[in-house]
């Protein structure tokens, strides 16, 4: 059996070789019941001082082409430049790119990081809905707003649910600035911050946003799944994750 250094150095190595191969790696990640389906590349920063490129919520397939595909343009000596509209990456829509925050790189690219054993610039691969709107224009379907997390915002709050989502915590946490040190994501969608001393009668309901300003740490488990918990032992310790018994 290979231990995980041994299994990285494996990792590294074919990752490598596509790059020396094919131009980049592409790494993609199935959707799950909770977050979007993704993909995203490693050595365009490696083989032509580019940043590597990541895109949302569509097939797996077709984020695999769109990132091919720009890759081929990058390839040819285009440099993809932020913040700028693009109708040559889909067919009969509009497509802008995005720097990625630094802080939201760790979240989606780790592999990449492994590769590097080091932050990157990245770009994120934005597409319009039916309308050919982006996510940040005026009516923008209402259907996909979740299916793309926008990385070059949103470090400071990462929970993919609206600011003022109503959630569960403690009067001990509301009132005695006690720590959350645990946090339960129920299979119906709430959302449970939770001191480990509180009682029944002590749930107080406040908006997601008031709990994450208070404590920015909180954001390292956005991305707990539906039924699963994640638990710690003080403030600023590293959570346990675990299917939610409740």
């Amino acid at each position: 059996m290979l231990t995980d250094e041994e299994h990285n150095c494996e990792n590294h190595k074919k990752t490598q070789l596509d790059i020396d191969k094919f131009g980049l790696s592409v790494i993609v990640v199935e959707a799950t019941e909770y977050l979007p389906s993704f993909a995203y590349s490693i050595g365009l920063w490696q083989k032509y001082k580019h940043p590597e490129l990541i895109c949302f919520g569509l097939s797996t397939k077709t984020l695999h082409t769109i990132i091919n595909d720009t890759a081929k343009l990058i390839e040819s000596g285009q440099y993809i430049q932020p913040n700028e509209t693009y109708d040559n990456i889909f067919e009969n829509s509009k497509t802008e790119f995005l720097k990625v925050d630094n802080r939201n790189l760790s979240n989606y690219f780790g592999t990449g990081i492994d590769f590097y054993n080091s932050n990157f610039p990245a770009l994120q691969i934005v597409w319009t809905d039916r309308n050919n709107k982006f996510p940040w224009e005026t009516d923008f379907e209402t259907e996909f707003i979740y299916r793309q997390p926008l990385l070059d915002r949103n470090a400071e709050f990462k929970f993919r649910e609206a600011k003022n989502l109503g959630i569960f915590t403690t009067q001990q946490w509301l009132e005695l600035n006690k720590p959350i040190l645990k946090v339960i994501h129920d299979n119906d969608g709430d959302w449970q911050f939770l001191t480990n001393d509180e009682i029944q009668d002590s749930i107080k309901l406040v908006a997601l946003e008031q709990i994450v300003n208070k404590d920015q740490t909180l954001n390292e488990v956005f991305d707990l799944e539906y039924g699963e918990e994640a638990e710690r032992e003080f403030l600023g310790g590293k959570w346990t994750r675990n299917k939610s018994e409740q």
